[in-house]
C-alpha cells in the first residue's frame, strides 16, 4: 500500500499556541492519523508568542521569498519534531510578531501571506505531501493559490486539497481591492469565484470552490450548513458541492481529560469509583463560597460568553434557577452583557450562583469533575468539545439538538434508561428550563437512573481513534 503524506495547515496548534478548538484538532489528530501507511505533518505561523522552550529547539531549514501581488516577502522555514509528529513554522516578523493572533487591521494580508507561504514552502521542505489539508478561512486561499500558481511545479502539481470548516460564521471577508493588489488573482478563473459581491472578497468561498473535498467537524453540522439558516450565505455553494462534503466528529485528548489521573482534581475517580466524584463537588463548593452540601445538584457552564453559546437562554432562566434547589457555576469571559448578568445574579445569590470571569484550565477540570450537570444550549455548534469533556468526567450535559451536540449526546429515555445526557430541540428558554427540570427531577427522584446515565456518559468513547480512522479513509479515497 502506498504511503500517503498529508500536510495539515492551520493558524494555531497545541501545545504551541491556542485560542480555540482548531488548535486542539491540529495538536491531537496527527498523532492518531500516523501509521505505517500515513504521515501527517503540521504547518503554522511562527508567532512571536510561541513559548521559548519550543522556539529554542526549532531547526532552521531555509528561507525564500513569497510573491504576494506586487510584493516579494521574506519567509523562513523552521522545523521541530515532538514525539512522532513533525511541525513546520513559517517565519515573517512583519506579519506574525504581534500581540494577538487575530483581530489586526491587516488580517487579510497576513493570512493571504500565510496561505501563499504554505504553498511556496512545499517547494523547499523535506516532505512531499500528497494532500494539503487546510482549515478555516486563515488557510482558505491555499487551495486557490495551489491551483492557480503552482500547478506546473513537480512537487505541487499532483497535490489534492481538503478544506475543513470549523465555524462557517467566520469566513475571512475583506475589500475586493485585495483581489488584485494582494492576491494577484485578477485575470484568473478565481477572480470572480472569490467575490461575495462587487466589493467583498471571501477567502472561505475560494476554498469551497477550489478544494477537492470539503469537511466539517460533525455530520450534523455538515447537514445544517447546507441550509439558509445555518449556511451564513454560503449554503448555495455547499449545496452545489454536496457530493464532496462530509462531516467527521472531532475527538478529545482522553489522556489529558482523565478523571482517574487528572492532577488538577482534589480526588481522582474512574468508572468503578464514581462515589469519589462528590469529594470534588464539596471542595469546589468551599472554594467558590457556595453552600457546602453534596445533596444539592451542581450545574456548570464553561464557555466563551458569546451569543453563539446560547447564553441569552441562560440569562433568561436565571431567576428560575435561583428559585430551584440547585447551584450554578459559570467560568468564562466574553460579551459585557453576559458578564454583567452573571455578576449581578452571583452577587445577589452567592449561595446558589458563582461566576468566575476568567479562563483557567486547571479550574475548568475541577468544575467538570465537581458538577453533576453541564449546560451547553448553543444557538449553533459545529462540533463542541465541552460536552465531551463533561461526559468524560461523568457529568451529564444538557444541550440543544444542533450540530455536534446532537451527534454526541444521546438524550435520556425514561422508558428504556438509555442516554448520556438531556437535550431540547428549539432555541427557546422555556425548553432549556424544561430540560433543566427534567434533570432535576431525575436527580432527586431516581438516583439509580442518574447513576446509570453517569456510567453511560463516562463510558462513551470520544477519543481521536474513531475520527482518525474516518480521516484516513477520506485521505485514501482522495488519492
Amino acid at each position: 500500500m502506498k504511503k500517503i503524506n498529508i500536510l495539515f495547515a492551520a493558524s494555531e496548534c497545541t501545545p504551541f499556541i491556542k485560542t480555540g478548538g482548531l488548535a486542539d484538532v491540529a495538536g491531537s489528530l496527527p498523532s492518531y492519523v500516523d501509521t505505517a501507511n500515513y504521515e501527517m505533518r503540521v504547518i503554522i505561523p511562527k508567532y512571536s508568542a510561541l513559548p521559548k522552550k519550543y522556539v529554542d529547539k526549532m531547526e532552521y531549514m531555509c528561507h525564500f521569498y513569497v510573491p504576494l501581488g506586487w510584493r516579494n516577502q521574506y519567509c523562513g522555514l523552521f522545523k521541530l519534531k515532538i514525539g512522532k509528529v513533525t511541525y513546520y513554522f513559517l517565519d515573517n516578523e512583519y506579519y506574525f510578531k504581534r500581540d494577538q493572533l487575530y483581530g489586526e487591521f491587516d488580517d487579510g494580508e497576513r493570512f493571504a501571506f500565510f496561505s501563499k507561504a504554505v504553498c511556496e514552502s512545499i517547494l523547499y521542505m523535506d516532505f512531499e505531501p500528497d494532500i494539503l489539508h487546510c482549515n478555516d478561512w486563515h488557510t482558505a486561499l491555499a487551495p486557490v493559490f495551489l491551483r492557480e500558481f503552482y500547478r506546473d511545479a513537480d512537487k505541487t502539481k499532483n497535490i489534492k486539497t481538503i478544506f475543513t470548516i470549523h465555524n462557517i460564521k467566520f469566513q475571512g471577508m475583506f475589500s475586493s481591492v485585495l483581489l488584485g493588489d494582494m492576491l494577484g488573482l485578477w485575470g484568473t478563473p478565481a477572480a470572480w469565484q472569490l467575490l461575495s459581491d462587487d466589493h467583498t472578497v471571501n477567502y472561505m468561498l475560494g476554498a469551497l470552490c477550489y478544494s477537492d473535498r470539503i469537511t466539517t467537524v460533525s455530520p450534523g453540522y455538515a447537514e445544517e450548513i447546507c441550509s439558509w439558516y445555518y449556511g451564513e450565505g454560503l449554503d448555495f455553494i455547499l449545496r452545489k458541492r454536496r457530493d464532496i462534503l462530509s462531516g467527521i466528529l472531532n475527538g478529545i485528548d482522553t489522556k489529558f481529560y482523565d478523571p482517574a489521573k487528572d492532577k488538577a482534581l482534589v480526588c481522582n475517580y474512574d468508572l468503578k469509583s464514581l462515589d469519589k466524584k462528590k469529594e470534588n463537588k464539596l471542595a469546589l463548593q468551599k472554594e467558590t463560597g457556595l453552600k457546602v452540601d453534596e445533596s444539592i445538584p451542581m450545574f456548570s457552564l464553561i464557555s466563551r460568553l458569546t451569543e453563539q453559546k446560547g447564553l441569552d437562554l441562560v440569562t433568561y432562566i436565571l431567576p428560575h434557577i435561583c428559585e430551584r434547589n440547585m447551584q450554578l457555576v459559570i467560568l468564562g469571559v466574553g460579551d459585557a452583557k453576559y458578564e454583567e448578568a452573571f455578576s449581578y445574579y452571583a452577587a445577589n445569590h452567592p449561595d446558589k450562583i458563582c461566576f468566575l470571569p476568567k479562563f483557567d484550565e486547571p479550574l475548568s477540570h475541577r468544575i467538570y469533575a465537581a458538577s453533576d450537570a453541564f449546560l451547553m444550549p448553543s444557538r449553533f455548534e459545529p462540533c463542541g468539545l465541552s460536552q465531551m469533556m463533561s461526559m468524560r468526567y461523568a457529568t451529564l450535559p444538557i444541550v440543544r439538538e444542533t450540530g455536534g451536540l446532537k451527534d454526541s449526546v444521546i438524550p435520556y429515555n425514561k422508558f428504556t434508561g438509555e442516554g448520556t445526557g438531556f437535550s431540547f430541540a428549539n432555541f427557546n428558554a422555556h425548553e432549556l428550563l424544561g430540560a433543566v427540570d427534567e434533570a432535576l427531577s431525575l436527580w432527586f427522584d431516581d438516583k439509580d437512573a442518574w447513576r446509570h446515565l453517569m456510567e453511560n456518559a463516562a463510558s462513551a468513547d470520544f477519543s481521536w481513534k474513531a475520527s482518525a480512522k474516518d480521516y484516513r479513509e477520506l485521505y485514501r479515497n482522495l488519492v
